[in-house]
């Protein structure tokens, strides 16, 4: 069994009361006082999510825009600078190896000069994307690993805004996946107002030498420190795929309810004439939401059955 690893928040999560857990090799907190409790401040208020146990890539270089085109689903030639695009990473056959969010983006005061691309991949799938990445990678493009150098946190929630302590950054000037850089509770950072919970808020890149003091300023502004499980609820609620779970490498985008991610028309890229078939025949299957019969909790693996017929699990 390998190591588990810790974040740099690690003890901070203690003292705030975090119940810690394994994910993906990391001790990760599961939650701190109840998930109702944490879920309402989501859905209420805002909460501050320790999520820097996702991969962190750059890509840089004169060719990294066509070499990313050429593997992901979407169109980035859409992305100007500034913007991010939910995207996938398909094999061969249109199986999934990822999901993942791709920002045209420079890190703020430690990046080289020259157009960079910042890719948030899932921190199980992170050692394989870093492989696929590489071995598809020309001379022109270097694809580096900052996942150990930069950490990532998640403020989510109706009232984000107000309690993003930020320098220099006109919040309600970034649009919805869009990014600007500046400074928050005196730190360097780029913000980007994406996230993971369906409701308006913002995820922040901070080099890790700054991250325990950007979030004592978020909980010092009024944030609730949010743990898996309430962050679990929030994607659920919203209707937000999860790798590993609700798709992988043999769920295709279209089986996983993410069609609108392939974009054929944009030219040849990992999975194209795959997915071009499967999108003319149809999906042999597909991802549905169920609404359970009274107060009863989902689990995983727990039958589906519909009208006396067992559909599925």
């Amino acid at each position: 069994m390998g190591v588990v690893r810790k974040t740099p928040l690690y003890e901070r999560h203690l003292a705030a009361g975090g119940r810690m857990v394994d994910f993906a090799g990391w001790e990760m907190p599961q939650l701190y006082t109840s998930v109702k409790t944490e879920q309402q401040a989501v859905r209420t208020g805002a909460g501050v999510f320790d999520v820097s146990h996702m991969g962190r890539f750059e890509v840089r270089g004169p060719g990294s825009a066509g070499f990313l085109q050429g593997l992901v689903t979407n169109d980035l030639s859409k992305v100007e600078a500034g913007q991010a695009q939910y995207n996938l990473l398909c094999r061969e056959d249109g199986g999934v190896v990822d999901d993942l969010v791709v920002y045209r983006s420079e890190l703020p005061f430690r990046s080289a000069p020259g157009e960079s691309w910042q890719l948030v991949v899932n921190a199980a799938s992170r050692a394989k994307d870093l492989d696929w990445l590489r071995g598809r990678a020309g001379a022109d493009v270097e694809v580096r690993d900052l996942s150990d150098e930069t950490c990532l946190l998640a403020l989510q929630g109706p009232r984000a805004g107000e309690m993003l302590p930020a320098e220099g950054i006109d919040r309600s000037a970034i649009p919805y996946f869009g990014t600007a850089p500046g400074r928050v509770a005196g730190v360097d950072v780029l913000v980007s107002r994406t996230g993971y919970t369906g409701e308006d808020g913002f995820v922040l890149f901070v080099w890790s030498d700054g991250v325990t003091r950007l979030w004592d300023g978020l909980l010092d502004a009024g944030a609730v420190p949010c743990g898996r499980a309430c962050r679990d609820v929030c994607r659920l609620e919203a209707g937000l795929r999860l790798y590993g779970s609700d798709m992988d490498e043999q769920t295709n985008p279209y089986e996983a309810g993410l069609g609108w991610t392939v974009k054929l028309k944009k030219g040849e890229f990992v999975g194209r004439s795959s997915l071009e078939a499967i999108r003319s025949t149809g999906p042999r299957r597909v991802l549905v939401g169920v609404e359970c019969a009274g107060r009863a909790i989902p689990r995983q693996h727990a039958e589906v059955h519909l009208g006396g017929r067992r559909w599925g699990r």
